[in-house]
């Protein structure tokens, strides 16, 4: 029964992590249901495990049907990949109490900022080109890994936010860009934990392919709809993490 239910659970994060982000909104508390006792590295980890594959298949669709700035994303991604593993070691040393209680907030005016913008990511219109968008992306990268690393709900979405506010992308270039970013912070995590014997490999394995084929139809989904459709889907899975993280901040 436990296997049906994580299985499920990576499979309906797989789809709405491959659109925008917040994937983890779903699996990570699918799994702390399921398994109360265990260790919550352990469950991350393992969360880690099947999400990173969902989130490359998620680019690797993106790529072949949306004209990436590889030469930006990929020193982008290298970057976010350092930054995630400097964070992961930052949560041994600083405590991130201050972090929970301010994310509700941050996310709350996310929100807000993009309703007020009500053409905000609707139109594809870059604001910077060569090194100035290489430089742009890497500190994109470098933030929101370091961010993945520390602490990390709602990383897909933040990163989704920054390349449209910032760099002037449609929203459905945003989240496939994003994506490439988030594959490099999700393995760093990935692979810290794992060395440190933080992963059930038999419950990963089987839910990384449920997580890959909810990202499969998520994406082409998003490619069918367009700017429009994701931006949407933006809006409802912010306002989710804002109740999920308020709640864990203040009422658990």
């Amino acid at each position: 029964m436990e296997m049906l239910v994580v299985t499920g659970a990576s499979l309906l994060g797989g789809f709405v992590d491959s659109i925008v982000g917040g994937g983890g909104l779903i699996l990570v508390p699918a799994l702390f249901a399921t398994f109360p006792g265990a260790p919550p590295a352990t469950l991350l980890g393992t969360n880690k495990s099947a999400s990173v594959w969902g989130t490359a298949a998620a680019a690797a669709q993106f790529g072949r049907r949306v004209q990436l700035q590889w030469a930006s994303l990929l020193p982008a991604a290298m970057v976010g990949f350092a930054g995630s593993l400097l964070g992961a070691w930052a949560i041994t040393v600083f405590p991130g109490e201050f972090l929970r209680r301010a994310l509700p907030f941050i996310l709350l005016a996310v929100l807000g900022y993009t309703l007020a913008r009500k053409d905000m990511g609707r139109h594809h219109v870059p604001r910077f080109v060569g090194r100035h968008e290489t430089l742009a992306a890497c500190s994109i990268g470098l933030l929101i890994g370091v961010y993945d690393g520390f602490f990390g709900p709602g990383t897909g979405s933040f990163l989704v936010f920054l390349f449209v506010r910032w760099l002037g992308y449609d929203f459905l270039n945003a989240s496939a860009s994003a994506k490439c970013i988030n594959v490099a912070t999700n393995l760093a995590a990935l692979i810290l934990l794992a060395a440190k014997g933080h992963v059930w490999w038999h419950y990963g394995l089987v839910m990384a392919v449920a997580n890959v084929a909810g990202s499969v139809l998520g994406t082409r989904v998003a490619l069918k709809h367009g700017a429009g459709f994701v931006r949407g889907v933006f809006i409802v899975v912010v306002s989710a993490l804002i109740l999920k993280t308020g709640y864990d901040a203040f009422l658990k």
